[in-house]
């Protein structure tokens, strides 16, 4: 059954599509169901994270974490309250806001109509996340982060906001090493 779910996670296949050689897809979607509605999945993503890091020589728990954003095209089915339009990136469609680790390792993760600020997104994210990750104290972030959220995050959250300026020589967000505590 994990195989299976992980094959149509990894694969980005319908239920339907599942190869035979699994067992059958209304079998599969009743185990994913159960496991999605009584946390499971949640506790196997945490506790293969915690391995994860333990094997690198970190805490279990992070201490520092990355945000950032994507906005995606949403597809004609998607229901026009849960879009928006990206003036910036000229998309039409939702945006997902990822929070993780130093290690790229995802601690929370929220979905928005594309029209939602980082800022605002990071409102609802970064809370969840200290209530889960008590550690959690300092997170890096882009430009699209700056502003009000700084002082709020600070002063509510008692995390340390740092927000990595653009350079011209640099094509992507990229932390560098440096910042990077080993905890």
């Amino acid at each position: 059954m994990i195989d299976a779910i992980r094959y149509l996670v990894d694969n980005g296949i319908k239920w339907r599509a599942m190869p035979s050689d699994f067992p059958p897809w209304p079998r599969v979607y009743v185990f994913f169901a159960r496991w999605r509605d009584t946390g499971l999945i949640a506790e196997l993503h945490d506790r293969l994270r915690g391995s994860v890091r333990r094997a690198e020589g970190r805490d279990e728990e992070p201490s520092a974490a990355v945000i950032d954003s994507q906005s995606v095209k949403a597809d004609a089915t998607v229901a026009f309250t849960s879009r928006g339009f990206d003036a910036g990136r000229k998309i039409n469609g939702r945006r997902r806001h990822l929070l993780t680790d130093t290690l790229g390792l995802l601690l929370s993760v929220r979905v928005t109509p594309a029209s939602a600020t980082d800022r605002d997104a990071a409102r609802t994210l970064l809370p969840a996340a200290t209530g889960c990750f008590r550690r959690l104290s300092r997170v890096w972030a882009d430009g699209g982060y700056t502003g009000h959220l700084v002082d709020w995050a600070t002063a509510h959250l008692g995390l340390v906001p740092d927000v990595v300026r653009r350079s011209d020589d640099v094509q992507a967000f990229k932390v560098r090493s440096a910042d990077i505590p080993t905890g």
